[in-house]
């Protein structure tokens, strides 16, 4: 054996024939399916740039219309300054909550944009050659028909949610037929992993106690 099969020999021994690859699991694709799976924050950069240049350039009108010995266009910066450490003296409580609460909102919004992962509603469906995104309303409507079939229910009868850790089967039994919990989940997980979305999300099923007149 040459010294570049030893060095190439561990790395074909960690992979797993099993589990197919993701294609775009390189760095070639990886941005690409980034894009695709998590939500933009462009939107919420942009609000917060006009809203810092709109104040900036506010603040240097004030500063050149005072430069200049004219009257204020609209609050002097040394009064509203006073203004402010002076609060809550000469406002109202309840004009000053519902500032405030306006102010919490919006720091509250751009707080979540920047923390929250920001994530679509989409999963990756491991293939080996081409990268393939899917809706989650689409593994939604696959597994629901799975369920469906497994339960022997029409279609109105079973509810699937599809989260990016979870899917909750819901099914409601004709009256007068039994329903195999077991069943359902077994084929629900059989038909996740003919897919293999990634991330693979968890299964919980959950039988309806009231069950529905059959037609």
């Amino acid at each position: 054996m040459t010294q570049d099969e030893e060095t190439e020999a561990p790395t074909v021994a960690n992979q797993s024939p099993e589990t197919p690859p993701v294609a775009g699991e390189d760095a070639t694709m990886s941005q690409i399916l980034r894009r695709e799976t998590h939500s933009s924050r462009a939107g919420a950069s942009g609000i917060a740039a006009v809203l810092v240049i709109l104040l900036c350039v506010y603040a240097l009108l004030e500063a050149g219309v005072r430069a200049v010995g004219q009257p204020p266009w609209l609050v002097d910066p040394g009064t509203a300054a006073e203004r402010i450490i002076a609060l809550p003296a000469g406002i109202s409580p309840l004009l000053l909550g519902a500032g405030g609460a306006v102010v919490a909102m919006v720091g509250l919004y751009f707080f979540l944009h920047a923390v929250l992962p920001g994530r679509r509603a989409r999963h990756l469906l491991r293939d080996p050659r081409i990268a393939v995104v899917v809706d989650d309303e689409v593994l939604a409507s696959a597994l629901a028909r799975r369920a469906r079939l497994a339960a022997n229910v029409t279609q109105e009868q079973v509810m699937v949610v599809v989260s990016q850790r979870l899917v909750v089967v819901n099914v409601r039994p004709t009256s007068g037929s039994r329903v195999s919990e077991e069943a359902v989940l077994a084929a629900v997980q059989a038909e996740l992993e003919e897919m293999s979305p990634v991330p693979m999300p968890a299964v919980r099923v959950n039988l309806g106690t009231s069950g529905v007149i059959g037609a």
